[in-house]
């Protein structure tokens, strides 16, 4: 398995950035090839010395990761990419991995 994790900060209009996450980025994402599973934080996301500069978590779960490069190189991959700049107004680190079970 492989996995893409999206952090994205603090916006500056918390609740434009969830109603354009729920009614359009969702959409898109989900249309990438090889997604199998996506998830989002639900409430606050912390730390353990409190609140976090962290509005959302997203994980979105693939095969491989060369099921991951496919599926940004699609475009749909593209457009979901190209997508984040026009809500996330406080900038996002993506990040792109393979897991293992312990």
């Amino acid at each position: 398995m492989a996995e893409v994790l999206v952090l994205y900060k603090t916006p500056k209009d918390a609740a434009a950035f969830d109603k354009y996450y729920a009614e359009t980025h969702i959409p898109l994402a989900k249309k990438m090839p090889g997604l199998r599973k996506y998830q989002v934080s639900k409430g606050p996301v912390a730390t353990p010395a409190g609140p976090s500069g962290v509005h959302l978590v997203a994980v979105l779960s693939f095969d491989s990761m060369a099921a991951v490069q496919k599926a940004f190189g699609s475009a749909e991959g593209q457009a979901t990419a190209a997508d984040v700049g026009k809500f996330a107004s406080g900038g996002a680190d993506i990040m792109f991995f393979d897991v293992r079970e312990v």
